[in-house]
C-alpha cells in the first residue's frame, strides 16, 4: 500500500506563521501536522509515500528524512493548479498497487484497515452543516453516483474530507492526464473531484466511509480546535516546580517552563521557554520564549518572543483602569 501526500499549499489563512514555515510543519498537539498523519501511516502499517511539495518544501523533505524511514519521493508543484493538478505530477506513483491519497492539512482519526481491505474505492466522508466548501458526494445505494465540486446549491451534506482509497490508481491517472492535458478546469484548477467523477464515467465504483474524526487544520481557529481535541486523547503532562499544570496540556521533556499556569488545552512545543506567564487553549512553537505574559487562545510561533508586563494595582470601588 503506497500514501500520496499533497502538501505543497502556501498555507496563506495561518500567516504570518506560514510566512517562515510551511503550513504542514506547524506545531499541534506536540508535533507538527505533517508526523501525525505519518505516524497514522505507520501504525495502519504503510511505510511508502509520494510527497508533493511546492512551498519551502525543501523543509519538508529535511524534517521527513531525518525524522522518519519511509520510502519517501518527493515531487515539486511549483505552480498550484489544483489538486487533481497535483495528482498529475505524481502520476509515475499510479500503478497497480493502490494507493491512499491524504491532503497534507487534515489530521484523522478512523480505522483504515477495512477500507483498505475493501473491494471497492472508498471516500472518507462527514456530514457537514455548510457543504459548499467541499466536494460533495451524491449516493445511490452503497455506491457514489455523482461528486459535485464546491456546489453553490448542494444536493446533500456529505462532504468529502481529505482521504481517497483508489483500488486502480492506473485508471486515475489515465483521468488527471485527460484532466490536465485537455486543460478540463473546473473554478480555474484542475479539481481531483472531477478525475474522480470521470473515473465513475468510466465504471469504477466508489464506496464512502464516515470520518467522524476529521480535523481541519487550516485556519488559525481551526487548529486550535484541532489542537484542543487531540489533547483530550493524548496529552504529556509532568510535575514542574513552580508551575500549575491544568490538564490536558503537552509540554515537551525538552521546554523550559518556570513560575507559570499553564493549560488547558495547550501546547508548549521543544526548547520554548516559558516564564511568569499564564498560557492557555494555545501552542507555543519550537524554542519560542514568553514572558511576564497573559495568552488565550493564541499561536506563537517557532523562535518568536513575547515579552509582557503584569501591573500591580489598587484600584478602590467603582474605579475604571486601562491598563492597556
Amino acid at each position: 500500500m503506497h500514501a500520496i501526500i499533497p502538501v505543497a499549499g502556501v498555507g496563506s489563512r495561518l500567516r504570518p506563521h506560514t510566512y517562515t514555515l510551511p503550513k504542514v510543519l506547524l506545531t499541534v498537539a506536540g508535533k507538527p501536522i505533517l508526523a501525525h498523519i505519518l505516524d497514522k501511516l505507520l501504525e495502519e502499517g504503510m511505510t511508502s509515500a509520494t510527497i508533493i511539495v511546492g512551498y519551502m518544501g525543501e523543509m519538508v523533505e529535511e524534517y521527513v528524512r531525518s525524522n522518519y524511514h519511509f520510502d519517501c519521493r518527493f515531487v515539486q508543484q511549483p505552480i498550484r493548479e489544483g489538486l487533481g493538478h497535483s495528482i498529475y505530477l505524481a502520476k509515475e506513483s499510479l500503478g497497480d498497487e493502490p494507493v491512499l491519497i491524504i491532503l497534507g492539512d487534515t489530521i484523522f482519526d478512523v480505522d483504515l484497515l477495512p477500507v483498505l481491505a475493501g473491494e471497492y474505492s472508498s471516500l472518507g466522508v462527514k456530514h457537514v452543516e455548510d457543504a459548499r466548501r467541499f466536494g460533495v458526494v451524491e449516493m445511490q445505494g452503497e455506491m457514489v453516483s455523482r461528486l459535485i465540486e464546491k456546489p453553490e446549491v448542494p444536493p446533500t451534506n456529505l462532504a468529502i474530507v481529505g482521504l481517497y482509497y483508489i483500488r486502480h490508481p492506473r485508471l486515475l491517472a489515465e483521468c488527471v492526464i485527460d484532466l490536465v492535458e485537455n486543460d478540463r478546469r473546473n473554478r480555474g484548477e484542475y479539481q481531483l473531484t472531477d478525475a474522480l467523477q470521470m473515473m465513475i464515467d468510466r465504471g469504477e465504483k466508489f464506496t464512502t466511509f464516515q470520518v467522524d474524526g476529521w480535523f481541519d487544520c487550516g485556519k488559525p481557529e481551526t487548529l486550535l480546535a484541532t489542537n484542543r481535541h487531540l489533547l483530550e486523547s493524548d496529552s504529556l503532562e509532568r510535575p514542574i516546580p513552580g508551575v500549575v499544570i491544568n490538564p490536558p496540556v503537552y509540554i515537551s521533556p525538552t521546554a523550559d517552563v518556570a513560575n507559570s499556569i499553564i493549560g488547558p488545552h495547550t501546547t508548549i512545543a521543544e526548547g520554548a521557554v516559558v516564564r511568569n506567564s499564564v498560557i492557555t487553549d494555545s501552542i507555543v512553537g519550537e524554542n519560542a520564549t514568553v514572558e511576564n505574559a497573559m495568552l488565550h487562545e493564541s499561536i506563537i510561533g517557532n523562535e518568536a518572543a513575547i515579552r509582557g508586563t503584569f501591573h500591580r494595582v489598587n484600584a478602590g470601588a467603582s474605579s475604571e483602569l486601562d491598563l492597556g
